[in-house]
């Protein structure tokens, strides 16, 4: 009856040590990826930086009046995305429309009076030859009454009057020549448009025709509105700020890395960016475009007093710039604040931590929305300075 019973126990032996050999091999094969795992992530966490301190950042840019007026249309509100030059406020026009006309009026005043002393100049040559033909007679008549004296039949007191009738004449011929030549410097070797007086009521003009421009706020960039504090019927004084615009398409990633991270960061470095909005459904491909020039607290409104008695190091963090791919954010829009996570891989380290050289003259940032500001204020002076002209030229012909 013994036999029986242990030839059962042997195969529940043979099971129980085949397990414990499976479970030892499987525990070697987990401690050995693990060791690995470990090894891999030592050596390759060498090579990278990482931080959670960091944040979008971006242009905000304001909407500021350039002149004094009154708010009459607010054409756009917080989160809507605008283009660059569009309308986003109005101002109430007829401030500067009077202004605009009272300068119209002004030039077209200029230009007859500077017209008129082109008229008479003309004018007072034609005084200085009738006087010089006045002098020539006097003189001719004193020379006669002269040989005319000495044989009685001409008295002295005769004589004496067409002396005195000479030095008039010569007189007369003088002052006419004064008045030529102070007119003459008015007008000389310049046109009625060239004219010093003409030039300077036509920048009136200008002046007053950009201001009335300026009545339209347009919007310098484009992006989406944020921070809207202009309202229906304010007054408001050049330089106030009225919105802000974010422009979306040019973002990047401020992250703020601790004074120990820094040895190894280089301009130029590949980084690995995930937004917490998304989770690490989403990364973006950073790269390191510079560090900034002193830690976060140095810039701060009140920096720190290290000099007393009680003092505590605290680390210190130095913000970097980390650009983003635009076609990625376009993908996946972010908004300026979003936290961020960023890793930087720091195996290539051949960069430099400071640009090499300084950026060209090329701007990075700019807008046109203002270029054009002038550009129909031309026609109007133009328009002024011919129709006031040709009035003289009708004049003439009539």
């Amino acid at each position: 009856m013994s036999q029986p019973q242990k030839s059962v126990a042997n195969p529940a032996a043979g099971n129980e040590k085949r397990h414990r050999k499976n479970l030892l091999s499987v525990s070697g094969v987990l401690l050995i990826a693990t060791l690995v795992y470990v090894g891999v992530y030592l050596i390759s966490s060498q090579y990278r930086e990482v931080t959670e301190d960091a944040y979008v950042d971006g242009n905000v840019v304001q909407v500021t009046s350039q002149t004094t007026g009154t708010v009459t249309n607010i054409n756009v509100d917080n989160t809507d995305m605008i283009a660059s030059g569009q309308v986003v406020i109005a101002l109430n026009p007829v401030d500067a429309d009077l202004a605009l006309k009272r300068s119209a009026a002004q030039l077209a005043k200029t230009v007859r009076q500077v017209r008129g002393q082109f008229s008479a100049a003309s004018q007072m040559m034609a005084n200085i030859e009738l006087r010089r033909a006045d002098l020539s007679r006097a003189q001719a008549d004193m020379e006669r009454r002269q040989s005319l004296v000495k044989t009685g039949a001409v008295s002295a007191e005769d004589f004496k009057h067409t002396e005195e009738n000479v030095r008039v004449a010569q007189a007369s011929l003088t002052v006419a020549q004064e008045q030529f030549a102070v007119n003459h410097a008015l007008v000389d070797r310049v046109t009625i448009d060239q004219h010093p007086d003409v030039v300077a009521a036509a920048m009136q003009v200008r002046d007053a025709y950009v201001a009335k421009m300026r009545t339209q706020l347009r919007a310098p960039v484009t992006g989406m509105v944020t921070k809207r504090s202009a309202q229906v019927g304010q007054r408001i004084s050049p330089g106030a700020t009225l919105m802000s615009i974010v422009s979306l398409d040019h973002l990047w990633v401020s992250a703020n890395f601790k004074e120990s991270q820094l040895n190894h960061l280089r301009v130029g470095q590949k980084a690995r960016v995930i937004a917490d909005i998304y989770g690490h459904s989403v990364v973006y491909t950073g790269t390191v475009i510079g560090l900034d020039a002193g830690t976060g607290s140095a810039f701060s409104l009140m920096p720190a007093q290290n000099a007393t008695g009680n003092w505590i190091k605290v680390v210190q963090r130095v913000p970097v710039r980390i650009s983003l791919d635009t076609k990625e954010v376009a993908e996946h829009p972010l908004r300026i604040g979003l936290s961020m996570k960023v890793t930087v891989d720091t195996a290539e380290r051949a960069g430099q931590t400071l640009p090499t050289a300084m950026k060209t003259a090329k701007q990075s940032y700019a807008t046109s929305v203002f270029e054009d500001e002038e550009a129909g204020a031309e026609e109007i002076v133009s328009r002024i300075i011919q129709e006031n002209i040709a009035a003289r030229n009708k004049r003439g012909t009539s």
